[in-house]
């Protein structure tokens, strides 16, 4: 920052914590994260949206962070790539990303995985066409996108499992 410019106080809840930090009120939320948070797991990237290294959960929706000015996600709550495992266990997705090598140096995988879980979200029996449509907004320069769409397929078919399993564990109890 250059000396004598004016700094903001920024609040944020990052992944369930409320944090505090002064940043330069030009920063963008991606730089902010990983400068004055110190968050990594989004990169920074393209700069442009294109590539979807820096995406986040801002108030619930998916977003690239290289888009939006620090000060306007005050007092957001953020959920970055660090918040989507719980108590130290991977999601059923990240252990799906694993599992088919969906991921080779995880630069993508912020995006890769925020697409794929909002995906998820909204359809559990998507075809490899709706896959490859989710995931359309992030560039991945190592798995070839075979891996990313087979760990996707199968993080369905596993949350498709769950509820199948769930359901026939309540009929029984009746």
């Amino acid at each position: 920052m250059t000396p004598g410019t004016a700094t903001c106080q920024l609040q944020l809840e990052i992944n369930g914590g409320r944090r505090t930090a002064d940043v330069d009120p030009r920063m963008l939320l991606v730089e902010a994260l990983r400068e004055s948070f110190d968050v990594i797991g989004p990169k920074i990237g393209c700069g442009t949206g294109d590539c979807g290294a820096c995406t986040i959960a801002l108030n619930g929706e998916v977003v690239k962070a290289c888009l939006t000015l620090a000060v306007a996600a005050q007092d957001a709550a953020i959920v970055t790539i660090e918040g989507l495992a719980s108590d130290g266990q991977l999601s059923s997705l990240q252990e799906a990303f694993w599992d088919h090598n969906g991921f080779q140096c995880g630069y993508c995988l912020s995006g890769m995985l925020f697409a794929a879980q909002d995906l998820l979200d909204h359809d559990l029996h998507p075809d490899d066409g709706a896959i490859r449509d989710a995931i359309s907004g992030n560039l991945c320069r190592c798995t070839g996108y075979e891996p990313i769409v087979n760990a996707i397929s199968a993080a369905a078919q596993a949350a498709r499992s769950r509820i199948d399993k769930s359901r026939g564990s309540n009929e029984g109890a009746a």
